[in-house]
């Protein structure tokens, strides 16, 4: 193996944050704006949309995170001097069959629209499904373009397809959304329109990717490489078969659970006796949760998974690598702890501020604390991927995927979206439990041997009682302002957060030389000498 210069070193590192900083961009977008669409629509419209939404957060995750790694990654494993060639013929025989694979998912999914909206329990949702289908149709030229790309080294299309996506799809999902509800249209028409939103963020991606291809295209010289140093098409094409679905699929674990939900929740509740109209606020309010999670894993997941790359360098150095390892799932259970302990004790204000009611709480504190699990689900299963084991994550999610499923059918008939809440909780635990044993049986490293354990509960009781003072002093001026809970949420993370932090780093939870791998690091460190 080649080692890397200097300057590919740094090509390759600036290339990583590229793409980092668009997916924490994306992320965020795709959490936050179904907060004003939930405030547009509704409870029963985001009902709606989010029953919909996972078939579409499959196809996102799969053209962004799982088929142009792997195309990124067949080309990269090419000599420089034939890479070119390879590229080429790596992009045909891969959109033929993404192509393929694309018709298929499309078809099961138009053609099976009245089928799969009756196992939803609500025949209403076919014309959306039938919609949704199209955004497979996208998946072979976003997959192809944005894996040729990073295979030749260039971040930049990619991330800037991302993002790009992501502004148009949201901008098109608020703005429709507004619209058709003052027209007075149906909920179901203005889910529609938010779907359609969707898929036209795909759209936006493909020319953007078109465009600089076309770019690159008019540089490029022409070259033939010898036929026997090229990969053949049965290898790309088992590449692809096997890897695609396997390297994200932590990427899916949020949304697999969230098509759960969706084929369970709303169906269940009415076989159970429970009237159509209220299982759909119900399961409107329970999907409140899913931004909450999203954001408070998106913050969790930031900090762990940017020691990810250190850990990938150290192959090799057993120690390193053990105490890296180490860091990154601490680093996810301190912030993931403070963000779902936090969230809990201001579930009420919070929900307040951006839902404008507290319609549901009690189900939001519990899936809230599910930011805690998946935090430490989605690092270790960056981490086993990157030492070289992407389906052991795959399986471990595959078995959450079932216990999800299984506990659904237990608890929702007793225990309505609460029942729901639980079984997410759960799912969540255990795949992380399973991330982390297999974590220790590979490598070696034991995490709770090496965690501070009292420094983090110190710290959660001194957040804990701040907050419950903070709330207790507040809480007789608040009565039902949106407003005032919005400027009581807003003090209540600041101040939460601040002892929180202040606590956990002076108690030494992590070492001055740990903290410095971490983003503003350097800020963090000051907070120690204090």
């Amino acid at each position: 193996m080649n080692e890397l210069s200097p300057h590919s070193y740094q090509k390759v590192w600036k290339g990583a944050m590229i793409l980092t900083i668009a997916g924490i961009l994306t992320k965020i977008l795709s959490a936050a704006y179904r907060v004003p669409f939930q405030n547009i629509v509704g409870d029963v419209g985001f009902y709606i949309y989010q029953q919909v939404y996972p078939f579409f957060g499959v196809a996102i995750i799969l053209s962004t995170y799982g088929f142009p790694v792997v195309i990124s990654k067949v080309i990269a494993e090419h000599p420089e001097e034939v890479r070119e060639q390879a590229a080429r013929k790596i992009r045909w025989v891969s959109f033929f069959f993404l192509t393929l694979l694309g018709m298929i998912f499309f078809l099961l999914l138009y053609v099976g629209a009245p089928h799969v909206a009756a196992l939803m329990g609500d025949i209403e949702l076919a014309i959306l499904i039938k919609i949704v289908a199209f955004s497979f149709l996208l998946l072979p030229l976003v997959s192809v373009w944005r894996g040729s790309f990073q295979g030749l080294g260039e971040m930049a299309p990619t991330a800037v397809s991302q993002v790009s996506e992501q502004l148009i799809r949201v901008a098109t999902i608020l703005v429709l959304s507004y619209l058709l509800v003052n027209a007075g249209f149906s909920l179901y028409e203005v889910g529609a329109g938010a779907i359609f939103g969707s898929v036209a963020g795909g759209f936006a991606a493909v020319l953007v990717l078109l465009a600089f291809y076309q770019k690159r295209k008019r540089g490029q010289r022409l070259s033939v490489a010898p036929s026997n140093l090229l990969p053949s098409s049965k290898s790309i094409i088992k590449v692809l078969l096997l890897q695609g679905f396997t390297i994200c699929i932590s990427s899916l674990l949020l949304i697999l659970f969230q098509m759960v939900d969706a084929f369970t929740i709303y169906a269940w509740l009415v076989e159970a006796g429970v009237d159509a109209q209220s299982a759909k606020e119900l399961k409107g309010v329970y999907d409140r949760g899913q931004p909450l999670i999203q954001l408070g894993t998106v913050v969790a997941t930031a900090f762990s998974l940017s020691l990810v790359p250190y850990i990938i360098l150290s192959k090799g150095k057993e120690e390193e690598v053990k105490e890296k390892i180490s860091l990154s799932i601490r680093v996810s259970i301190g912030v993931g702890a403070g963000a779902a302990v936090g969230l809990a004790w201001l579930i009420k204000p919070v929900n307040t501020m951006l839902f404008s009611n507290e319609n549901g709480y009690q189900v939001l504190l519990v899936l809230g604390l599910s930011i805690l699990f998946c935090s430490i689900a989605l690092t270790g299963a960056a981490i086993l991927q990157g030492l070289g084991n992407p389906y052991l994550p795959a399986f471990f999610v595959g078995m959450g995927i079932g216990m999800k499923y299984w506990l659904n059918v237990i608890l929702i008939p007793s225990y309505s979206t609460m029942g729901a809440a639980v079984s997410t909780l759960l799912a969540f635990a255990f795949v992380a439990i399973m991330m982390v044993l297999s974590l220790k049986r590979k490598t070696g490293t034991s995490i709770f041997e090496r965690m501070p354990t009292i420094p983090l509960l110190v710290s959660i009781a001194m957040m804990s009682a701040s907050l419950a003072i903070y709330l207790l002093l507040t809480d007789s001026f608040i009565g039902d302002s949106r407003t005032l809970a919005t400027a009581q949420s807003i003090l209540g993370v600041a101040i939460g957060g601040t002892v929180y932090l202040l606590i956990l780093i002076k108690n030494h939870f992590f070492t001055k030389e740990e903290l410095l791998l971490l983003p503003f690091g350097k800020k963090l460190v000051k907070i120690v000498k204090l």
